[in-house]
C-alpha cells in the first residue's frame, strides 16, 4: 500500500507582519516616535525624525521579506518560493537528492548546498521566470567556480559562466538567451558535482542532511506511487 505524504510548508525564517517579533518592534518604533513628537522642540524636527524612523523600519522589513525562502513539499512535487518568484520540480522528474561535495587531496568535503539531479530540464526551465533565473546564475557563481577548479581547471571560467549557446532539450525544444545560460549552467554543474539544481543550506530551517532525508522520503513515496 502506497504511503501518502502530507503537504509540508516551512521557511528559513518567520519574520512577517503577523509574527510577534515584528509586531513588537513596530510597537516600540511607534512609541519612540510618539515620545519624540511630544518632546520635540518643533514639528519640523519631529517630522524629520519620524520620517527617517519609518523609512528605516520599512527598509528593514522589506529586506526581511526579500530574504525569506519558503519550501512546499507535497505528494507530487517540491517547490521553492522566493521573493521574486520560485520554481517547482515534480518528484517523478527527480532522479536523486544529496549533499553537494567537492574533492580535495583525495577527500570529499561537503559544501553548504543540497543538490538535485533531474531527468528532464524542460519542465524546470519552462516554469522558471527570468528574474529567478538571473538570481540563480548570480548566486551560484562561487559554486560553479569551485566545481570548475576541481574538475577542469583548464577551462576558462569566464567562458562557462557566460555560456549562452542555444540549448536543446530531450524533447527537441531549443532554448535561447537567459534560459539557455541557465540550462548550460546546469549542464556544467552536473559534470562538476553530479547535480543540476541547487538549494543553499542557508535557505533552510534545518541542516542539509535533515532536508535531504526528508525529501528522500517524499521521493521514495512518489516512486512507489508511480510503480517504480
Amino acid at each position: 500500500m502506497a504511503v501518502i505524504m502530507d503537504t509540508l510548508h516551512f521557511s528559513n525564517h518567520h519574520y512577517t507582519w503577523r509574527s510577534p517579533t515584528i509586531k513588537f518592534f513596530a510597537a516600540v518604533g511607534a512609541l519612540v516616535c510618539f515620545c519624540f513628537l511630544l518632546l520635540s522642540p518643533s514639528w519640523q524636527q519631529a517630522f524629520v525624525f519620524i520620517s527617517i524612523t519609518a523609512a528605516a523600519m520599512a527598509f528593514a522589513y522589506f529586506m526581511l521579506l526579500k530574504s525569506r525562502v519558503t519550501f512546499t513539499l507535497t505528494a507530487t512535487h517540491l517547490q521553492q518560493h522566493l521573493f521574486k518568484g520560485g520554481w517547482v520540480l515534480k518528484w517523478n522528474n527527480i532522479e536523486r537528492i544529496g549533499i553537494c561535495t567537492h574533492h580535495q587531496e583525495g577527500w570529499h568535503k561537503p559544501l553548504p548546498w543540497v543538490g538535485i539531479k533531474i531527468r528532464d530540464y524542460a519542465p524546470y526551465l519552462n516554469g522558471i521566470c527570468p528574474r529567478i533565473a538571473t538570481d540563480i546564475l548570480l548566486g551560484q557563481r562561487a559554486l560553479l567556480y569551485v566545481g570548475a577548479q576541481q574538475t577542469k581547471p583548464s577551462l576558462t571560467f569566464e567562458d562557462i559562466v557566460l555560456d549562452s549557446e542555444p540549448y536543446l532539450t530531450q524533447d527537441g525544444r531549443e532554448y535561447h538567451g537567459l534560459l539557455a545560460m541557465l540550462a548550460n549552467r546546469m549542464r556544467y554543474q552536473r559534470e562538476f558535482f553530479g547535480y543540476d539544481v541547487f538549494i543553499a543550506v542557508a535557505d533552510l530551517d534545518r541542516s542539509g542532511e535533515d532536508f535531504v532525508g526528508l525529501t528522500r522520503r517524499y521521493l521514495a513515496a512518489a516512486d512507489k506511487e508511480d510503480g517504480r
